[in-house]
């Protein structure tokens, strides 16, 4: 096991690893224990009771931050004709056809969403194997996949967040930046989890959210008491 540096150490002892704190408790404490240099990403993870192998239990989605990630993002368009024209005048920063998929092809991967017109999604489809691993397939449940181009683009540069359970039930988004006020912070916060208790399929038994995480980008875990939402 590697061995944990002092600042890490020091930022562990001030977390009670058995106590679930409040929401703006959680909040302060993973801003006073992050240890990085730059301006770290505040990140949350929900241990969900869902069963994802399951389609009735797959929780998949977007939702726009009102205070956006603090973060902007690059969005890559695939769209033609007058689609096309609408997505450069909505602020995108790439916009084609089979000339971007080919550099797609060719390891290209210099933005960090992909919006898709139906029309083109045969074409964006061949890129599945590529762009699937990454989480950047365009898909019609997380607005992706739309003929309204510039409120797509429009939602991803207000501070838009894809979430998605993962194999092991787990959910995981950023909220922001350590430098966001806490204020910031906890109505991101509980934004997503909003979404993430009406998100709760009818399939699911007992306790839904098993466990509510905050965190920074290399800092530690500060787990929140879901009573405080």
């Amino acid at each position: 096991m590697a061995k944990k540096s002092k600042k890490m150490q020091d930022a562990l002892k001030k977390v009670d690893a058995t106590k679930a704190y409040s929401l703006e408790e959680a909040v302060a404490l993973a801003k006073e224990t992050n240890i990085a240099k730059f301006d770290a990403t505040v990140e949350v993870a929900y241990r969900l009771n869902v069963d994802p192998k399951k389609a009735d239990q797959q929780i998949r989605g977007a939702v726009v931050l009102p205070n956006g990630t603090g973060k902007t993002q690059s969005v890559l368009v695939f769209a033609k004709g007058e689609k096309a024209k609408e997505a450069e005048a909505a602020g995108a920063d790439y916009v084609g056809e089979g000339d971007l998929a080919k550099k797609i092809l060719g390891g290209w991967f210099d933005f960090d969403v992909v919006v898709a017109t139906p029309d083109m999604m045969a074409e964006v489809g061949k890129l599945g194997r590529v762009l699937g691993p990454k989480g950047l397939m365009p898909n019609p449940k997380t607005g992706t996949v739309t003929m309204d181009v510039t409120k797509a683009i429009e939602e991803v540069k207000a501070g838009k967040v894809t979430y998605r359970v993962d194999k092991a039930g787990n959910v995981h988004v950023p909220i922001g930046k350590v430098s966001f006020d806490d204020t910031k912070l906890i109505e991101n916060f509980q934004t997503i989890h909003d979404v993430l208790v009406k998100a709760k399929p009818a399939a699911a038994k007992g306790q839904y959210m098993k466990n509510i995480t905050v965190t920074t980008t290399f800092g530690p875990g500060v787990h929140v008491d879901q009573n405080s939402f």
